[in-house]
């Protein structure tokens, strides 16, 4: 966490972080999530680690929940920490930047393929080059599982 500090906006740097949601603790249900991360108006870091032992993950400036359409804003970004953090921030060709129902959650999209997906069961997802943030695909193998999933608020 601490080397996101310098990417995250100003106004944000100075706030302690808050542990909302632990697959490890909550088990691992995307609805469970949706509840914990459901305060208004708080800024969200969604951390993973897949099976691999790869870790990544997203940066949302409001919470994370259910929606019929995507939401969000151009602060939103994707990171991941292969042998340095590398963070992927809005390209602003489209506002493709959070979408979330009962069975997936998306972040990042554009010709049918999205930066990082979520089944509703928390246990497998993809990562792949999107146009929201022009990012390398997360996970090295473009799919994954996941081992360890966390959620935290600010």
């Amino acid at each position: 966490l601490p080397q996101l500090g310098p990417h995250l906006p100003s106004r944000l740097t100075q706030q302690p972080w808050q542990l909302l949601f632990c697959t490890a603790r909550h088990g691992f249900s995307l609805r469970s999530l949706y509840r914990s991360g459901e305060e208004p108006g708080s800024a969200t870091l969604l951390l993973i680690r897949d099976m691999e032992a790869q870790a990544f993950g997203a940066f949302c400036a409001g919470s994370i929940r259910r929606s019929s359409s995507f939401y969000g804003t151009g602060e939103t970004f994707l990171f991941s920490f292969h042998q340095e953090l590398k963070v992927f921030r809005w390209t602003g060709r489209n506002h493709f930047f959070v979408k979330g129902d009962e069975d997936l959650l998306m972040l990042g999209g554009g010709s049918g393929r999205f930066g990082l997906w979520l089944d509703g069961d928390l246990n497998r997802g993809g990562s792949h080059r999107c146009e929201t943030f022009d990012n390398d695909p997360l996970s090295p193998r473009g799919e994954f599982c996941v081992q360890e999933l966390e959620l935290w608020g600010l």
